[in-house]
């Protein structure tokens, strides 16, 4: 067996990622006593040793057997090439100018080599993983297919697993926290999962995450995922991840690669990932099967009276068609041919149940669409009602958690189930396990009317920050363990309730300011210049703490001068002669204040320093900067609630109660440290709240655009 041996500060990510997906056997020898000389090597079995990862990741890419050279001659040599690309990504002047000019690259492709994961993708990934620039590259937005494609492949299990075994920073950071549970004991988060699945043996249990790749994950998806994972980890089982695409008139790749990002954003760990469209050909042959078992015909019933039938138990006039006319018309379907395109197939079940699911439901139907990933192949598509049961079992799914939305599909899908076993042979049982539906406030969950948002322009996409999508919530400011922490203190519970927002940002606050930076704004209408008679005359910096409780926080620079700018709602409330107290500076006392001639507005102030005052016994502490030419442009973005409407009831259009006046702008300086802010940093500016950056300073000319984050006591902007 062939031994990678490297340096654990500097591992050859590229070439144990190839090993890890290419199902290449290998011996890690990570030696924590190597120097940052040490060249990774590969010993083979034979004694030959090979050195340098790009050379052994040449090696493990021609050894494995899964494709990563390329499938062809041409793809071999593409592959190869972009393998070579790989000495340029290190640290180096010209390094942002390589990572976009592979961005742009990137714009239109979803790998760098054809259609599916290569070589030359892990070796890139593997050359910039272990780059220390290519994070703050990632995180001045000036890559974003880059980073797009960066986090597509850090989402393979295998990737995330080499990252896992490797990354030392993630090591003593998962230490940490399994130390924290362990505390726990079992409380708080953890103490509302005390149920037992029906049939759970330890080591036997396999759940499954099956998101739809028609939109983006929300947060309900998100509380999916992780009760998925508990429940697998919980029983030391599996958790498979399963892309539910049977319908290509609303699937993207475009989904596709973003629900893969919010999975790995969520940190869910998962053993295989697959997709519906994988067993197409076998769900094809069961229709087969159940139609010549007689429980299943085909029905050219117009969509709208078939609705109709249903809703009056009305048995369609093809119900009792021959298996022989329904598998000429299955020949028919499978061609999407105009007869074809008239007839669906549905479940012969019963048009008399009290349970509308069971009234003969549509099993498959044609779509000539072209399908995301299989292309033009298929032209008949199994409804999720069929594929779910089949797929589950045929995978080994032991437990479906659902929400208590689908109790009704319940006794429909034991009854596929027992159909499909009839006629394929050693399709196991599955246990459905229901769970509440995460519910929020002034907030809609349904795909349809989020894409309907999205569609008509009300907010600025799927990753809009007032959209409950993983991604929304992210962008506003929510931080993972926050998240997690809120999705797990809700359990599994079967109660029904509707959250409030406040709860979750409540637990972020917690989460965030006892570690994110503090910085000062001053909004600049009407703003406000204070001349201090004694203040210095040249310009004083010193270096202050970014956070007085938090020294990772760092330091940042702050400017003294006798000319300072304050707020003008500060200035508004002062009074002559009255002493206040200059933050993180000293006091000074107020001597005079000009005002407009309608006397509502302030336009001058005039004083002096009293620094030995005493800062306890003043009224107002001011935030402040001083007056010079490198303040920076800050844009500061409020949001409120999208639907205006604290719950919108069933028989409710949602659509009027959309809130268009649901982003709040205002515009401010920043002191000349937020210059240096990167994206996606959350900072706090003093007296006004809690931040996080969305666009990073560029050019003077360009503002810093920042977002407020809620804390769980705020007001929504327009209420």
């Amino acid at each position: 067996m062939a031994t990678i041996h490297y340096w654990d500060r500097n591992p050859p990510y590229g070439a144990l990622a190839i090993a890890a997906v290419g199902d290449v056997t290998v011996t890690i020898n990570s030696d924590p006593k190597a120097t940052k000389d040490t060249v990774a090597s590969l010993a083979l079995a034979d004694g030959e040793v090979l050195r340098g990862t790009s050379t052994i990741s040449r090696y493990l890419s021609r050894a494995s057997t899964k494709d990563l050279q390329g499938k062809d001659a041409l793809s071999s040599v593409y592959v190869d090439n972009w393998m070579d690309h790989c000495a340029q990504l290190v640290p180096s002047p010209q390094l942002e100018s390589l990572c976009i000019a592979l961005s742009d690259y990137l714009a239109l492709r979803s790998f760098f080599v054809g259609y599916q994961l290569s070589s030359a993708d892990l070796s890139i990934w593997g050359a910039l993983q272990g780059c220390p620039l290519w994070k703050k590259i990632k995180s001045s937005g000036k890559v974003p297919h880059l980073s797009r494609w960066f986090d597509l492949v850090s989402s393979f299990p295998e990737v995330q697993k080499v990252v896992d075994e490797n990354d030392l920073a993630k090591k003593r950071a998962v230490a940490a926290a399994t130390d924290s549970v362990e505390a726990k004991k079992g409380g708080g988060d953890t103490g509302s999962f005390d149920i037992d699945l029906p049939g759970a043996k330890k080591g036997h249990v396999v759940t499954r995450f099956p998101p739809e790749p028609s939109g983006y994950l929300h947060i309900g998806h998100a509380k999916a995922a992780l009760l998925n994972q508990h429940f697998a980890q919980m029983y030391e089982g599996k958790l498979l991840v399963r892309f539910d695409d049977t319908n290509p008139s609303k699937e993207k790749d475009e989904f596709v690669e973003n629900i893969l990002k919010d999975i790995a954003d969520l940190g869910l760990k998962y053993d295989r990932l697959t997709y519906t469209s994988d067993y197409f050909p076998q769900l094809l042959e069961i229709g087969e099967r159940l139609i010549k078992k007689g429980v299943m015909y085909a029905d050219d019933t117009p969509v709208e009276q078939m609705r109709n039938e249903r809703l009056e138990r009305i048995e369609s006039k093809r119900r009792n068609r021959t298996v022989e006319e329904n598998l000429k018309i299955w020949e028919e379907m499978k061609a999407g041919s105009e007869v074809g395109l008239l007839n669906c197939m549905r479940f012969k079940i019963g048009m008399s149940s009290d349970n509308g699911c069971m009234r003969d439901p549509v099993a498959f139907r044609c779509n000539l669409t072209h399908h995301w990933r299989t292309g033009h192949t298929y032209k008949l598509y199994p409804t999720y009602d069929c594929a779910c049961p089949f797929v589950d079992a045929y995978e080994g799914v032991t437990h479906a958690l659902r929400t208590s939305e689908y109790k009704d599909r319940e006794e429909q899908f034991y009854w596929v189930l027992k159909a499909m076993q009839a006629v394929w042979p050693d399709l196991p049982n599955v246990h459905i396990w229901d769970y509440s539906r995460l519910n929020f406030v002034h907030t809609v969950l349904s795909k349809r009317k989020l894409a309907w948002l999205v569609d008509n322009n009300h907010v600025d996409g799927w990753f809009d920050p007032r959209m409950p999508t993983v991604q929304g919530i992210l962008r506003r400011g929510m931080v993972i363990p926050a998240l997690k922490e809120f999705i797990l203190s809700q359990g599994a519970s079967k109660n029904v309730t509707t959250q409030e927002w406040d709860k979750i940002w409540t637990i972020n606050k917690k989460h965030i300011d006892a570690v994110c930076p503090r910085h000062t704004a001053v909004e600049t209408e009407n703003k406000v210049l204070l001349t201090l008679s004694d203040g210095p005359s040249v310009r004083e910096e010193l270096q202050v703490p970014r956070h007085k409780k938090h020294a990772p926080a760092g330091e940042k620079t702050q400017v003294r001068l006798n000319q300072i700018w304050i707020d003008q709602a500060d200035a508004k409330e002062l009074k002559d002669g009255e002493e206040v107290t200059l933050m993180d500076w000293g006091n000074a006392i107020v001597e005079k204040i000009t005002r407009s001639e309608d006397g509502q507005t302030v336009t001058a102030l005039s004083g002096k320093l009293n620094l030995a005052g005493d800062v306890k016994k003043t009224k107002w502490k001011l935030t402040w900067l001083a007056d010079v030419q490198e303040l920076v442009n800050l844009t500061l973005i409020d949001f409120d609630y999208i639907i205006s409407k604290r719950k919108i009831e069933v028989d409710d259009d949602f659509k009027e109660f959309v809130n268009d006046q649901s982003r709040t702008v205002k515009v401010a300086v920043g002191d000349i440290n937020t210059a240096k802010l990167a994206k996606g940093e959350i900072i706090q500016l003093e007296r006004k709240g809690y931040y996080i950056v969305d666009e990073p300073y560029v050019s003077s000319d360009k503002p810093v655009v920042l977002f407020a984050i809620p804390d769980g006591r705020q007001k929504p902007a327009n209420k």
